[in-house]
């Protein structure tokens, strides 16, 4: 006979699916936990609610001032989710404003990759640039990568009654999502962090399961900080984890850390933020623990040597002041477009969200391109084309 407690679950469950996909089984991790259906482009992780966008973000148009006879109306995007509440406040200002609607949907970096590749959307978000295989893979031909943004990788933590700000170095991060580090009261852990000595609860770690940007830096960083992590593991949008329980977006990370008492993730700050989450400070290659902040984030991105694709990294970068665990992010469209309407439309847009957009990245908690980046995105920009012809002509140049 079935207890109170299961006939209740069947009833929730049931009455659930008149409203969602159901309640099916999640695929299941390497270690046994769950991990959340991945989905395709065009959907949303059942673990991702859509994300909140500031109601007070204004832009001021001062280049790409009005719309083109000559573009399309409608783009369409996917990708890396992020810059997901930085995208949203652009393309609803930009859509308002110059009448180009931008559809994009927070699938995931890999998910965004494999989408341009296929050619399934004009523009393609990631927070890792596509390797070389990835690009042999472009079934449009050469592609250009145009940062948008940078921003900080944090780890928030569930952690009923702990009330001071932890403290993490790459290899205890390491060791912790490799499961050597097994409890709060770890000795690794506390040498740092004094105030979890009595804490003897077991760590629930929470990781990406689907193709990520986020994962991406998170691991490159893990690699760069422990051998053991980079020989067993490595760096990737996609990677085994060893121990935890996987879910879809940053936004379902940040769930799952809210929903499990003594758990530990990794998102995008603006989430962790947005979300009120605590987040732990992490040492730097100068050997400091550093806040994620806009501030520590710039001074990570300031160092940023980029080579001419604007393929790049500053994972663990040098001073004082810089977080280590910073990423840029980009959007990855073809060079040579099929259709002009939309080549103009696309190469207005990333105009916009290199000049006009960033305006507005440091309210959502993202640091703005340095401006000499930005330079060498524009001759990028200026490469975009159908048959030989310029899509940022006469008539469709910026002012």
């Amino acid at each position: 006979m079935k207890t109170k407690s299961q006939i209740l679950g069947i009833l929730t469950c049931v009455l659930l699916s008149l409203f969602a996909a159901g309640c099916g089984e999640r695929k299941s991790s390497n270690d046994g936990t769950t991990l959340g259906e991945i989905t395709s482009v065009g959907t949303t992780a059942p673990a991702a609610p859509k994300t909140e966008v500031k109601s007070d973000v204004r832009i001021n148009f001062t280049t790409i001032i009005a719309s083109d006879p000559n573009e399309a109306k409608e783009l369409k995007g996917a990708g890396a989710t992020f810059p997901l509440p930085l995208y949203k406040a652009w393309f609803g200002a930009y859509g308002e404003k110059i009448g180009v609607k931008v559809g994009y949907d927070g699938v995931g970096s890999g998910s965004g990759i494999k989408a341009i590749q296929n050619r399934e959307v004009d523009l393609a978000g990631s927070d890792a640039p596509m390797t070389d295989e990835q690009l042999s893979l472009a079934k449009g031909g050469e592609v250009l990568h145009i940062p948008t943004a940078f921003g900080a990788i944090v780890a928030p933590y569930n952690l009923p009654g702990v009330n001071r700000q932890l403290k993490f170095t790459g290899e205890v991060l390491a060791a912790i999502y490799l499961g050597e580090i097994t409890h709060w009261n770890d000795p690794r852990i506390t040498a740092d962090n004094p105030q979890l000595a009595s804490v003897n609860q077991r760590i629930i770690t929470v990781h990406r399961g689907d193709g990520s940007g986020t994962t991406y830096g998170f691991t490159e960083y893990l690699s760069a900080s422990s051998s053991t992590w980079a020989n067993k593991v490595g760096k990737g949008t996609s990677v085994t984890w060893p121990v935890g329980i996987g879910t879809e977006g940053n936004q379902g990370v940040a769930n799952e850390v809210k929903d499990n008492p003594y758990s530990l993730g990794y998102v995008e700050l603006s989430y962790a933020i947005s979300e009120k989450m605590a987040y732990a400070q992490v040492k730097n290659r100068a050997g400091k623990f550093i806040e994620p902040s806009l501030e520590t984030v710039t001074a990570a991105a300031a160092g940023a040597s980029p080579p001419a694709d604007l393929r790049f990294s500053i994972i663990n970068a040098g001073g004082e002041r810089s977080y280590p665990i910073v990423t840029g992010t980009w959007v990855i469209v073809y060079k040579n477009q099929t259709d002009a309407a939309k080549a103009t439309a696309l190469a207005r847009l990333l105009w916009f969200m290199t000049h006009d957009a960033p305006q507005v990245s440091a309210s959502l908690n993202y640091a703005p391109v340095p401006k000499e980046i930005t330079e060498r995105s524009e001759q990028l920009i200026h490469q975009i084309n159908t048959d030989g012809r310029p899509a940022l002509n006469r008539s469709s140049r910026p002012n």
